[in-house]
């Protein structure tokens, strides 16, 4: 976020209700103790409810949500109908994370938000939004399924479309079904774009998609936060296990993000730091939606407070006072660094980056020096030896991972051949239940004999 918190609001003087808000949503901000708007709200808020389109650029952090969920509120108050607005969002975690923003900010004037995404139930999502609801959040692929597969749902009506962090939306490849559900609602309509940058496949969704906009710019193309100490940490790639658990103990009470770049790293990861007592809990992709989300919930609501991810959780996601960001893997691409590290020092506040930077890592590392504009800072540690004493123990907790992560998958192979075995005999559940109880205890008496 830009250095426009609260400091920067008093100087200018600026609140919600100066910038045209209605008084209903003026107690909302105050409830969630939005004191002053940030930078991009104070910009954007004014030119939305005259009703101009908007292009916002502004780096993580920044407010972004609020910029555009308070105009279409207030459109919203003035006249009500359903399915009234559709926010895009690349992933999951953020359509959740932004569908809370909205009922948090419209719950004074009762607001219905549907969340669409993949991975969930399209019955109960075709219910949902036989339900009208007035704003809708969805994944690009799950909205376009129902536009296409839900009969009687259609969004001819809609007056709001938004399409959050729009470079990463791109970057998923979204841009073919983002460009067939442009042409399934109506032209006359408001449209505002936000993301962290202006890439050329931004540029190109924006003249396709707006009209005469207004183009407000933030912060500049990549940049970290001022209140945001970054550090880096160079060591041999075989320490990377024992770095990682000694950087956990020192932060031992903070509450940690550590980013890695695979789903499997992720999940052993986790499975180590738990052996070793941490309270450690995985997200990524490969997780079903409900651990995805209740693995976000424990960590937001302090219950956990390790959260080992991958870039699932970099972007767009609030999680309030995350204290330390810790690349475990050092992300190739400069912009994910950007995203990850903007996890923490949010809304004013401070924190930590930790950057573990290995032998094959230093033209990356570099890469990401020169992106931002200066210097990590090496992190005060004691002495190497400090560092191994740990390594016998952390040996054993990546062997018994290691374990684990097999018994999981021979489980998970188990429980799927047994599903497809019993459907091939019987369509009926309990029928199936019967076959599969059978096939086992035959399986157990050959075992036996």
């Amino acid at each position: 976020m830009s250095d426009s918190t609260a400091e920067g609001g008093k100087k200018n003087a600026t609140t919600f209700k100066s910038l045209g808000v209605i008084e209903q949503l003026c107690q909302a901000c105050e409830q969630l103790k939005y004191k002053f708007p940030t930078e991009i709200q104070a910009e954007a808020i004014p030119w939305a409810l005259q009703g101009r389109d908007i292009i916002g650029l502004a780096q993580t952090g920044s407010g972004k949500t609020a910029a555009f969920a308070l105009p279409i509120l207030q459109a919203l108050w003035e006249a009500p109908q359903g399915l009234f607005s559709c926010i895009l969002a690349p992933t999951r975690e953020l359509a959740y994370q932004i569908s809370e923003s909205f009922e948090s900010l419209g719950s004074i004037i009762g607001v219905r938000c549907a969340v669409i995404i993949g991975g969930m139930d399209m019955m109960s999502q075709a219910i949902a939004l036989s339900k009208k609801p007035h704003i809708i959040i969805a994944t690009p692929g799950r909205l376009h399924d129902h536009l296409e597969n839900t009969k009687g749902f259609n969004l001819r009506n809609l007056k709001y479309l938004v399409m959050d962090e729009a470079d990463k939306l791109l970057d998923m490849d979204f841009g073919p079904v983002i460009d067939k559900i442009l042409k399934v609602i109506p032209k006359e309509r408001h449209t505002y774009l936000f993301s962290a940058t202006m890439t050329t496949k931004v540029a190109k969704l924006q003249r396709a998609s707006l009209n005469n906009p207004v183009k407000i710019e933030v912060s500049s193309k990549y940049s970290t936060v001022s209140t945001l100490l970054q550090y880096y940490l160079f060591f041999p790639l075989k320490h990377k296990d024992c770095y990682l658990v000694y950087l956990c103990n020192e932060l031992a009470g903070n509450s940690l993000i550590i980013f890695t770049r695979t789903c499997n790293d992720t999940q052993r990861l986790a499975l180590l730091l738990r052996n070793l007592g941490f309270p450690a809990i995985p997200l990524h992709g490969q997780l079903s939606q409900s651990k995805r989300l209740g693995s976000l919930n424990k960590f937001k609501a302090g219950n956990r407070n390790i959260l080992v991810a991958t870039d699932v959780a970099s972007r767009g996601l609030d999680i309030p006072l995350v204290d330390v960001v810790i690349n475990y893997d050092i992300p190739s691409n400069s912009k994910d660094y950007i995203h990850r590290v903007g996890r923490t020092a949010r809304a004013g506040r401070s924190g930590k980056s930790i950057t573990l930077v290995t032998q094959y890592d230093v033209e990356f590392y570099q890469r990401i020096e020169q992106v931002i504009g200066k210097q990590m800072e090496l992190f005060p540690i004691g002495s190497k030896d400090d560092v191994l004493l740990l390594q016998e123990r952390v040996s054993e907790a990546q062997r018994i991972a290691t374990l684990e992560m097999k018994e999981e998958q021979q489980q998970k192979k188990g429980s799927k051949r047994i599903r497809s075995e019993g459907n091939d005999d019987y369509k009926d559940s309990e029928d199936r239940d019967l076959v599969i109880s059978s096939k086992l205890s035959k399986k157990a008496k050959r075992v036996r004999r």
